[in-house]
């Protein structure tokens, strides 16, 4: 049955009856709003919408798994602060013609995501449109920890990642050449999988500076040495090459560290800590944070685009 023949409220119904609600959830869906509980007295908060055909497309990737990377990319930003998630709200604007089980799976998908981290999905809303598009708004709570912000990077540092980057840039060049495999890379493009603890971890290591990488690592540390007033230098032997990769790349005549250096949506978490710092598991060194701006590999200007810019 299509959206149109559920109506409004009888598709917010079958979603919401898909839900769970963790401990911080005072009052969930149903009322003009939700109450959630906030035990630091600081929210952390973060939007981000996906558009179809700009952020992701129905004939590569199911609604379960547009669910899962609507949640990550909101529920990365909450970590890359130091923060724990407790609650994502969803706004959804679709064709009247979507199928209603679609947006069940999507459901599903995001609640998945969410439960992950034991945070919860607790209200959002719907509305008709040509265009499908998916706005989620994650909230956090720091435990009583300082947030860690891009500014905060000092001559000296480490720069350290974790998680894994290139590989959901990979995927979506393997499918936009019309390929599906290898599968590795197609699944990172369709299902990030983000490194959620090391966010809080690193808050209580110390961590000067941190961000989620979402739109390439040199131009996510870019926003980093720019709101610290630093340079950066990555070392481009801090990273390896996987086999899926780099066969890929031969075989599409593409550079495989433009995938690992500038390729984003793997939601992978980039870190400054002290210079004595011993990196926690998870972690590895991939840089260091030196005197003047801009961010560099290996002492050089990067050749090429450093990461995505939507209106360039």
């Amino acid at each position: 049955m299509s959206v149109a023949g559920v109506g409004e409220f009888g598709l917010i119904d079958r979603v919401t009856a898909r839900l769970s609600y963790g401990p911080t959830v005072l009052l969930g869906p149903g009322d003009d709003a939700a109450v959630v509980a906030a035990p630091d007295a600081r929210v952390v908060a973060s939007t981000d919408v996906l558009v179809e055909g700009r952020h992701f497309r129905r004939d590569w990737s199911g609604a379960y798994d547009i669910g899962r990377r609507a949640a990550a990319a909101n529920l990365a930003d909450v970590v890359a602060m130091g923060a724990d998630p407790t609650a994502l709200l969803v706004a959804l604007c679709v064709p009247a013609g979507l199928s209603a089980g679609w947006v069940e799976e999507l459901a599903d998908g995001i609640g998945a995501e969410a439960s992950g981290v034991g945070a919860s999905v607790v209200g959002g809303d719907m509305s008709a449109s040509p265009t499908l598009t998916i706005a989620v708004t994650a909230l956090g709570d720091l435990a009583g920890r300082a947030p860690v912000s891009r500014a905060g990077a000092r001559p000296g540092d480490l720069v350290a990642l974790a998680g894994r980057t290139g590989y959901a840039a990979a995927g979506f060049t393997v499918l936009s050449r019309g390929f599906r495999t290898p599968r590795l890379l197609v699944e990172a493009y369709r299902r990030p999988e983000v490194p959620y603890p090391a966010g809080p971890l690193a808050a209580r290591l110390g961590a000067t500076a941190m961000i989620d990488v979402s739109d390439g690592l040199l131009a996510d540390l870019g926003h980093v040495a720019k709101a610290s007033g630093v340079a950066i230098d990555v070392d481009r032997d801090a990273f390896d090459v996987p086999p899926q990769m780099r066969d890929a790349a031969q075989a599409l005549g593409v550079d495989p560290y433009a995938w690992l250096l500038a390729g984003g949506d793997d939601h992978a978490l980039a870190a400054a800590f002290p210079p004595a710092t011993v990196l926690p598991d998870g972690w590895r060194a991939i840089g260091r944070v030196t005197e003047g701006s801009g961010v560099t590999v290996d002492g050089a200007r990067f050749d090429g685009p450093a990461g995505w810019d939507h209106f360039r």
